[in-house]
């Protein structure tokens, strides 16, 4: 028998339950990138929610960090520590100069290079982002003892290093 025009076919009800309850998710959940991505999604929607007033996402923050804590680095250091290509760095420099977080210097050993060092604000910033995102850490792994926490990041270095 033909079904009506009016009868959609993908019109059923809401099953009573999530629909992502009874799904087969085991084979992902044994993969280390599956798992790592999910805590990584985690911890970057509650570093969103706690940095948005400061208007720093999660990769400025760990430019500025790096240039706080390393002044006269130069965009090719970032670039190497961070994993990133140099054209998506040029565009967050450029940002957080305007800004006033950051200025360009002359390095010292390499006439071709510039250094990027913090101004007071962008230290004032890196201070305070610190401080907030140690707590956000350590909220989001609370279901893990310190020691736990430790291990967790030499094991996610070993596969990175």
């Amino acid at each position: 028998m033909p079904l009506s025009p009016e009868k959609d076919l993908d019109s059923d009800p809401a099953p009573a339950t999530s629909p992502t309850r009874d799904l087969d998710t085991s084979f992902l959940e044994s993969l280390v990138g599956y798992n790592a991505r999910r805590a990584v999604l985690q911890i970057i929607e509650l570093f969103i929610s706690r940095m948005t007033d400061h208007d720093m996402r999660p990769v400025q923050f760990s430019v500025m960090s790096l240039i706080a804590r390393n002044p006269g680095i130069t965009s090719r250091q970032l670039c190497d520590v961070l994993g990133m290509m140099s054209s998506n760095l040029v565009a967050m420099v450029r940002s957080l100069e305007k800004r006033k977080l950051i200025i360009r210097k002359p390095h010292p050993n390499d006439g071709r290079a510039t250094g990027l060092h913090p101004t007071r604000a962008g230290t004032a910033l890196v201070h305070v982002g610190e401080q907030t995102i140690s707590a956000l850490e350590i909220e989001a792994t609370s279901g893990l003892t310190s020691a736990e926490r430790k291990t967790l990041i030499r094991l996610l270095k070993k596969i990175y290093l």
